[in-house]
C-alpha cells in the first residue's frame, strides 16, 4: 500500500475534513478525496462519513487507524534505522514548544546523553498542530506542548505546570501599560487573562513565541505575561520586574506520545522528562 495514503487518512483523521488536510498536506481538496476514494477501494471499506461537520471515522476507519498509525511509522523507522550513524543502537525524535525549549528541554538532552548515549537524538521546534500531526504519523516519537488534543493511539500525561507572571522592564511604566506584549499561550491563558482584566483593550502587539516578547522587553521595554522559568534571571538580575498586584496564571505543560509503544527507548525517554518535570514543579512551587 502506497504510505501516502495512509498519511492522508491519518491527516483527515486529525483534522476532521478534507479542506484542512489538504491545506496541511499542500495539496488540492481533489486530491485528497481522490486518495481516500482509492483507500477505501483498496479496502473494500468506507472509512469516513462525511456530513455537516466534515469527515468522521467510521466504524471501518477507526479500525483502520492503527495499521495506517503503523505503516508509516515502519516507514519512518526504516529511514531513521538506515541514516543511524555507526555506534548507535537506537533513535528517537521529540519535537516541543519553543518556550519549553528554554532551561528545560535541553536538561532532557543532558539527561539522555547520559541514560541513553547510544541513543541518536532528533529535536525540533513546533507548534501544537504541526507535533500532534506528526505524532500521529509516526515521525515523532514525543511532543512537548501546552494545549493537546485527544488522538486515538496517542497518550496524553500532564508533565508539569508553568506559572506566568506578569512583568515589566519598568515600574514606573504602570498598569495597564502602553507597551504591553500580549503572547499567545493557547486558549486557557486568553480565558484567565480576559477573567483577570476585562476593561484591558485589545492590544496592539501580539507575539506567539514567549522568547520574542521577553527580547522585546529586554530591548525596547514594555510588559507582558511569560512563564516564571524564562523570566527568573532577569528578575533576579533587575532587569524585569513583577508588576505589583498582579495575578499570576497557570499553564499546564504536556507530554504526547504512542500509547501503544513497547519502545524501551521511549520508555527511558519518558521517565527522564517526568524526573525533571518534578524537579522543574519543585522549582516553581
Amino acid at each position: 500500500m502506497d504510505t501516502e495514503l495512509a498519511r492522508t487518512f491519518l491527516t483527515v483523521a486529525a483534522t476532521g475534513n478534507f479542506v484542512s488536510a489538504a491545506s496541511r498536506l499542500h495539496v488540492t481538496q481533489s486530491t485528497v478525496s481522490a486518495r481516500i476514494h482509492s483507500l477505501e477501494t483498496t479496502l473494500g471499506a468506507r472509512l469516513f462519513q462525511r456530513g455537516r461537520n466534515g469527515a468522521e471515522l467510521t466504524p471501518a476507519g477507526k479500525r483502520f487507524m492503527r495499521h495506517a498509525k503503523h505503516l508509516v511509522r515502519t516507514v519512518e523507522q526504516a529511514r531513521h534505522d538506515v541514516g543511524l550513524p555507526h555506534g548507535f543502537r537506537d533513535v528517537l525524535t521529540l519535537s516541543g514548544r519553543i518556550a519549553l525549549w528554554e532551561g528545560f528541554l535541553p536538561r532532557w538532552v543532558a539527561w539522555m546523553r547520559e541514560a541513553a548515549p547510544d541513543v541518536s537524538l532528533r529535536l525540533e521546534i513546533g507548534f501544537e498542530a504541526d507535533i500532534m500531526q506528526n505524532l500521529i504519523e509516526g515521525s515523532v516519537d514525543i511532543g512537548v506542548m501546552y494545549t493537546p488534543t485527544s488522538r486515538p493511539g496517542l497518550a496524553v500525561e500532564p508533565l508539569f505546570d508553568e506559572t506566568l507572571l506578569l512583568v515589566t522592564s519598568d515600574l514606573a511604566r504602570g498598569w495597564p501599560d502602553e507597551g504591553y506584549i500580549h503572547i499567545d499561550w493557547e486558549p486557557e491563558f486568553h480565558a484567565q487573562f480576559s477573567e483577570s482584566f476585562p476593561d484591558m483593550p485589545p492590544p496592539t502587539l501580539v507575539a506567539n513565541i514567549g522568547w520574542l516578547g521577553v527580547q522585546q522587553l529586554l530591548i525596547y521595554g514594555g510588559s507582558g505575561y511569560f512563564p516564571q522559568r524564562l523570566v527568573r534571571r532577569y528578575i533576579e538580575e533587575g532587569k524585569l520586574w513583577r508588576v505589583p498586584g498582579s495575578p499570576q496564571f497557570r499553564l499546564p505543560a504536556w507530554i504526547v506520545f504512542p500509547r501503544d509503544s513497547d519502545s524501551a527507548t521511549l520508555r527511558s525517554a519518558l521517565d527522564g522528562l517526568r524526573t525533571l518535570a518534578r524537579e522543574e514543579q519543585a522549582r516553581e512551587d
